[in-house]
């Protein structure tokens, strides 16, 4: 921790560093060139330290239409307040903020910095966000996608994470071989749950070290229950106390403290009338890739079929198997998944869609698979 008199004055944007007492005056203060993205973040800077009230974000799209959602200020305070306290971030501590900011997670980051005085390094987004910051530069806390995440420790910069606090996973899942490669790190690796109409996570799960586990543990503070769909509920002063219905089925423990994700209500294929979460599946053909030497992104999806009305499809992203390969795969998913769960076809797909934020696009790329 710092004292009062080394609390932040400033933050560093791509390399640059802006006083915050600039900012409360941008742009009138900064005359010095910035291209579009460091604008807006300048912009939600100037806004939350000029006590802006409410905000408006965008949902990613990767489930569905993106859609405008306003928030108020006293929500973003409120998880702010939860995440730091959960990772004891205090002023002096240094975050590395490398997500994009125009979506609830890197706008978070923002948030907790501004209002726990952490020490703010900003890049925009890239595969290895360390490649754009000094060698030296040395970081509690942050927060990746899962693509970033692969890109930071394919590029050896696993020491670099190592000095940290704790980082958070989010975005999209955790592959089998990401969480593999995560396990011999000694700072905390936490995947997220949460959206943005709950100011980004209400619950985290553990993925590495003697404390990993398969259930997200809800936050302090936040109601979680289910609907008669058995779909995960939440209500907090992060979502003003209104209740938010998700679409996620979970299996949500009697205390109502930790849950199991077991998909979206939404991505349950009906094949010849047998209901198929197709995010199971999903999870078992992840890790039969990585077992076959070819962890590559991969989804599950409904296709048209006369006689069962949908037949399960695997789409996997890249070039096409071997035919060895393709054996290999089909009987390891032969022996982990039920007689209706298999997917019927394996269809290729050069390189997925994805949305602004990087996540990936399932209804973009199924409509570039059956062009």
């Amino acid at each position: 921790m710092t004292t009062s008199a080394n609390l932040p004055t400033s933050l560093l944007l791509n390399g640059r560093e802006y006083a915050y007492a600039s900012i409360r005056e941008y742009p009138a203060q900064l005359d010095a060139p910035v291209n579009g993205y460091e604008a807006k973040i300048l912009d939600f800077v100037r806004q939350w330290l000029n006590g802006t009230q409410e905000f408006t974000l965008h949902t990613s799209g990767s489930t569905g239409t993106p859609s405008a959602i306003a928030l108020r200020r006293r929500q973003l305070e409120a998880s702010a307040r939860r995440t730091a306290d959960f990772f004891d971030l205090g002023p002096g501590d240094r975050a590395l903020v490398c997500l994009n900011c125009e979506y609830i997670g890197g706008m978070m980051m923002l948030v907790r910095g501004l209002e726990r005085n952490l020490h703010l390094t900003i890049v925009e987004p890239h595969a290895d966000p360390f490649a754009y910051v000094a060698a030296d530069a040395e970081f509690d806390f942050s927060a990746f996608v899962p693509l970033q995440l692969k890109t930071v420790l394919a590029a050896g910069h696993a020491p670099r994470l190592d000095k940290m606090k704790a980082f958070l996973i989010g975005g999209a899942p955790a592959d089998a071989a990401l969480t593999q490669e995560l396990q011999p790190l000694q700072a905390a690796a936490w995947l997220t749950y949460g959206m943005t109409e709950t100011c980004s996570h209400v619950a985290l799960r553990r993925l590495n070290g003697p404390h990993a586990t398969s259930s997200f543990r809800v936050l302090p503070g936040i109601a979680a229950g289910q609907d008669e769909r058995g779909c995960l509920t939440l209500r907090g002063d992060v979502t003003d106390d209104q209740l938010i219905v998700t679409n996620d089925v979970v299996q949500l423990d009697a205390e109502k403290h930790t849950f199991e994700w077991l998909g979206r209500a939404d991505f349950v294929i009906n094949s010849g009338g047998v209901k198929v979460p197709a995010e199971k599946v999903e999870l078992v053909l992840d890790v039969a890739l990585a077992e076959i030497g070819q962890s590559r992104r991969c989804f599950v999806a409904g296709q048209p079929d006369e006689r069962l009305g949908q037949a399960v499809t695997a789409f996997i992203e890249g070039e096409v198997l071997t035919e060895e390969q393709e054996n290999q795969l089909k009987k390891l998913l032969g022996e982990r998944l039920g007689r209706y769960e298999q997917p019927r076809q394996l269809r290729y797909v050069p390189e997925f869609a994805a949305t602004p934020n990087g996540k990936l696009n399932r209804a973009a790329t199924l409509r570039q698979a059956n062009a």
